[in-house]
């Protein structure tokens, strides 16, 4: 269910936009434009794109959430692979267009429900934005009736897969507006915003995207793609998240703290 404003754990307030992409489409084979330039192709209404973060709590440790979004394309073994080696949560976030492509990796994240929760990442991976809109060059959902199928359909498909209902919701680009993350929620998910941006949307260096795990700080909802095995990213992503966990770092699905967490709307 959506985070509750009795519980006081949501609130949307105006923050800073986030300099690096979340849920891009899979990598041009041309040279990469820089974000900004990229960002500035934004058209359409305003839109949000929440964060997440989870509360500390004294006496536990630093401890962050891996959630990672299998947009469409292929899976990222050396992802995969030390996540079950290291025995490492996360939260993974499906397609049903990921989910159509890949019945291995998921066997293998089911065969771990200890360290893997499936949640909802869209039927298409459609931007959930109910007014006309082009996002990162994705055209969005444009309407409350295509929103609904993106995230209703996404939800069947996780059912049809895994025999289990998606709480969380996380739309193509992590953009929405006011009225579609209220529509989102009536329907029964949570927006699933993040903190730490890992990996540009699969688009950095392994340097700069183990760097950017480096900069996760206790309570930190840190997102990254596991859906593209031939980028440099993916390199970055084990390295950092193992150097995180060379810290004392632990790792948290998002349902570990589902009372604790907080969420912020642009």
């Amino acid at each position: 269910m959506a985070i509750s404003m009795a519980r006081g754990l949501l609130a949307f307030s105006l923050l800073a936009a986030q300099p690096a992409l979340a849920g891009t489409p899979e990598a041009p084979t041309t040279p990469v434009k820089p974000l900004s330039a990229i960002a500035a192709k934004t058209q359409g209404p305003r839109l949000l794109e929440p964060k997440l973060v989870m509360a500390k709590i004294p006496g536990e440790g630093p401890a962050v959430a891996l959630t990672f979004d299998a947009c469409m394309g292929q899976t990222d073994a050396r992802i995969l692979d030390m996540l079950i080696d290291n025995q490492i949560p996360a939260t993974i976030f499906v397609t049903a267009r990921w989910l159509k492509r890949n019945p291995e990796p998921l066997a293998k994240m089911m065969a771990h429900p200890e360290l893997f929760e499936i949640e909802n990442h869209g039927e298409n991976h459609v931007p959930a934005v109910d007014r006309p809109a082009s996002i990162y060059g994705i055209a969005a959902a444009g309407s409350p009736e295509a929103v609904a199928r993106e995230v209703e359909a996404g939800a069947e498909a996780i059912v049809k897969a895994t025999g289990k209902r998606s709480t969380w919701f996380r739309g193509a680009t992590a953009k929405y507006t006011r009225t579609s993350i209220q529509q989102i929620q009536a329907m029964g998910f949570e927006i699933a915003g993040y903190s730490v941006n890992g990996d540009g949307g699969s688009l950095l260096g392994a340097s700069v995207t183990a760097k950017h795990f480096a900069s996760a700080r206790d309570g930190d909802v840190i997102i990254a793609h596991i859906n593209q095995p031939t980028h440099a990213a993916g390199e970055g992503v084990v390295k950092g998240v193992l150097a995180l966990k060379a810290k004392g770092y632990r790792f948290l699905k998002l349902s570990e703290r589902r009372e604790t967490l907080s969420a912020k709307g642009l």
